[in-house]
C-alpha cells in the first residue's frame, strides 16, 4: 500500500473518527495523531491504512516525529483554553518540519473580533497560518447535529433540554458532512487558501429541533429557554470547565442573535452529495434518545 502523507490529529475525537473511516474506507493511507494507545486510538489503528503515532501538542518532538514525510495535516484539538497555545505550537512545528499543507478545523464566523471566545482562537491560530507561509484551507462549520448527543440522558429522562437561543434558526451541520469535507480537502485540488462555510441546508430554531426529535422518536421532547445564570451552573454542575461554559454561553448569545442562520452549499459543492438534514439525523440517531 502506499505510505501514509496525510497526518491527522485530534484523531481520537468524533470527527478524527469520522474522517479516519472515510479516508480508510476511499483506500486513502493516514497517519493518526494520539495523546496514548487507549481503546479508541485501537480502533483507528484497527483501520485499513492507518498508521498510529503518538504526539503532544506541547511536546515539539514529538510534533516534529508525527509530522515527518507528511504533506498535508488536519489540525483539530478540543475547545479548551489551552486551544490556541496547543494548535499555534503545531503551526510552529509544521513550519520547522516543512509541511506543504494544514486543512484546520475553524469555526462560522471565526473572526479576532468576535466577542465568542471561541471564534477569537479560532482566527488567531488562522492568522498564524496565513502567516506561516504553509498552503491552508480552513473548514468553518456552524453547530453540531451531534452535539445533541450530549444532552441525551436528560433527554431520555427528562424529554427536554436546554439552551438559550431564543427562537432564532441556526443551520447546523452534522459532523459527518464535515469530515466529508475535510477528506476532499486533504485527498483532491482546488482547495488551497480556501475557507469553507459548512452547514446544513436548512436552519432550524431549536423548538423546531425539538419537534424534528419528538416525530423520530415517536414522544414529545420539548426545547427549554433558560436565562444565562441558569445555563452556566447546570453546564458547570455537568462538567464543564468554567472557560468552556462561559464560552457556550456566549456561543449561545452568537446563536441568539440570528447570526448563525445562513445557508452554504459547501457540502454539495466539495463532496458532490447533498448535506444531510436533521430529520435524517434524528431518524438515524433516534435509538439513542429512546
Amino acid at each position: 500500500m502506499k505510505q501514509a502523507n496525510i497526518l491527522i490529529t485530534g484523531a481520537t475525537g468524533h470527527i478524527g473518527t469520522t474522517l479516519a473511516k472515510h479516508l480508510s474506507a476511499q483506500g486513502v493511507p493516514f497517519r493518526a495523531m494520539v495523546r496514548q494507545a487507549d481503546n479508541q486510538a485501537n480502533t483507528i489503528a484497527a483501520l485499513p491504512g492507518a498508521e498510529i503515532v503518538t504526539g503532544d501538542f506541547n511536546d515539539a518532538g514529538s510534533l516534529a516525529h508525527a509530522l515527518q514525510g507528511m504533506e498535508k495535516a488536519f489540525l483539530l484539538t478540543n475547545s479548551s483554553e489551552e486551544a490556541e497555545t496547543l494548535q499555534s505550537n503545531f503551526v510552529t512545528a509544521a513550519v520547522k518540519s516543512g509541511l506543504p499543507h494544514i486543512v484546520k478545523l475553524s469555526q462560522l464566523h471565526a473572526n479576532a473580533q468576535s466577542p465568542v471566545r471561541f471564534l477569537r482562537y479560532h482566527a488567531a491560530v488562522e492568522e498564524k497560518i496565513r502567516r506561516s507561509g504553509i498552503a491552508y484551507t480552513f473548514l468553518r462549520p456552524n453547530l453540531f447535529m451531534q452535539g445533541l448527543l450530549g444532552f441525551r440522558e436528560i433527554i431520555n429522562t427528562q424529554h427536554q433540554f436546554f439552551a438559550t437561543a431564543g427562537n432564532t434558526p441556526i443551520s447546523l451541520a452534522d459532523t459527518r458532512d464535515i469530515a466529508a469535507v475535510a477528506a476532499a480537502a486533504l485527498t483532491s485540488g482546488g482547495h488551497t487558501g480556501k475557507i469553507y462555510d459548512i452547514t446544513g441546508p436548512e436552519a432550524l430554531t431549536h423548538t423546531e429541533i425539538a419537534q424534528i426529535l419528538s416525530d423520530a422518536v415517536g414522544r414529545t421532547i420539548r426545547y427549554i429557554n433558560v436565562t444565562e445564570s441558569e445555563l452556566l451552573p447546570a453546564l458547570l454542575h455537568a462538567g464543564f470547565p468554567t472557560w468552556q461554559a462561559e464560552g457556550l454561553i456566549e456561543d449561545y448569545a452568537h446563536y441568539a442573535r440570528g447570526e448563525a442562520a445562513a445557508i452554504s452549499s459547501a457540502v454539495q459543492d466539495i463532496t458532490g452529495k447533498p448535506a444531510r438534514n436533521f430529520a435524517s439525523f434524528a431518524a438515524e440517531y433516534a435509538a439513542v434518545f429512546s
